[in-house]
């Protein structure tokens, strides 16, 4: 199985860290590693070979200055960044050519594992039932709040167990629904956490773009002539750029005829690092005393349950305050309740209207 790093995306919600130059899978949020360092850890005993990055040429350079002896041939450089439709269709194109057949899993960069044998073990599993079935494997895991910046997978009867990973009918896909229609999902117990770990082969993953989203099916098709030809990026590029900006979730996942696809429930810890209230509580192991996640220097004063993120250069002092974001960087500062860190997305809307300065 070829093992996809998608590394190209933004992180707007982790804003000011996060930035469009610094993506979160670039920062270390977590540890003193990016948590792309981390996600190509977790496959070390995989074959090098077998590894590739997708990334996008303005963040090429963050990857190699990572992981400077990662073969250039296995890094999949897409022409701009257009959201995860239009980029896992573009890598399903390159490794198409390579190997139509051969199993895939498109593995994000910006989540939090634990228990990471388990996973593995997920996606070892995973191969085998696509060669075994020839049917899409994703992975989704167990809610445990109505978050609505996630996608909802609607499952049926479990079909079948190999090794202690368990398979079910796929029913359906919500991708971000509102908070009633999240608590409504949880409430009736059937619904999982999308985790976004699709695994197929290239073959066939065109061919549901060829179903479900032809627009894009084919423009990815003359992509795909252009690299059998080599030395076309710039038309490569302006094909690229006329594609619509769209997710695989509603582009493909939503129209997904249930009998192509099965869902594993992940048993392992799980968390996608969307936003501050997330990290926050990934991290709670490494709070202090009153709960407060702190970084660099500081001086907290009847403080509690805040995350500040600062540096050594600068102090940071609060006096009786609760439950705030303060991050500090070199050209922006922001506060705001914990509660209200979904909504970060909205500053950089707002910056984007205003020229895109501090993005």
């Amino acid at each position: 199985m070829r093992i996809v790093i998608l590394a190209g995306g933004g992180g707007s919600r982790l804003w000011p860290m996060s930035r469009s130059n610094m993506p979160k899978q670039f920062c270390r949020l977590i540890s003193e590693k990016t948590m792309f360092e981390e996600t190509l850890e977790r496959f070390k005993d995989f074959p090098m070979e077998k590894i590739y990055i997708a990334t996008t040429k303005e963040l090429l350079s963050q990857v190699r200055d990572l992981v400077p002896n990662f073969p250039i041939k296995n890094i999949i450089i897409e022409p701009a960044r257009r959201d995860t439709g239009p980029a896992m269709g573009y890598a399903a194109t390159f490794l198409n050519l390579l190997d139509p057949d051969e199993p895939m899993a498109f593995i994000p960069s910006d989540h939090y594992i634990g228990r990471s044998d388990r996973f593995l073990n997920s996606i070892r599993e995973a191969e085998n039932i696509i060669k075994e079935t020839g049917k899409m494997l994703d992975i989704s895991i167990y809610p445990t709040s109505p978050n609505t910046a996630l996608g909802y997978t609607k499952i049926g009867r479990k079909k079948f167990e190999k090794n202690g990973v368990e398979f079910y009918e796929f029913l359906a896909h919500k991708e971000k629904p509102d908070f009633e229609t999240a608590k409504k999902y949880i409430e009736e117990g059937n619904y999982l956490w999308h985790a976004n770990y699709y695994m197929w082969t290239p073959k066939n993953f065109l061919e549901a773009y060829g179903k479900y989203a032809p627009e894009l099916f084919f423009k990815l098709k003359e992509i795909a002539d252009l690299m059998k030809i080599g030395g076309k990026e710039d038309e490569i590029k302006k094909i690229y750029l006329s594609m619509e900006k769209i997710s695989i979730d509603y582009a493909v996942t939503e129209k997904m005829d249930p009998k192509s696809v099965l869902i594993i429930q992940g048993e392992f810890e799980w968390k996608d690092i969307g936003a501050w209230d997330t990290l926050y509580e990934n991290l709670l192991t490494k709070t202090d005393e009153r709960r407060n996640l702190v970084r660099g220097e500081r001086l907290n004063i009847d403080t509690s349950g805040c995350i500040i993120y600062g540096s050594d250069k600068k102090l940071i002092a609060t006096i009786g305050v609760d439950d705030l974001v303060i991050i500090d960087t070199d050209d922006a500062l922001l506060i705001c309740p914990k509660g209200r860190s979904q909504d970060v997305k909205k500053t950089v809307m707002e910056l984007k209207d205003r020229g895109g300065k501090y993005l």
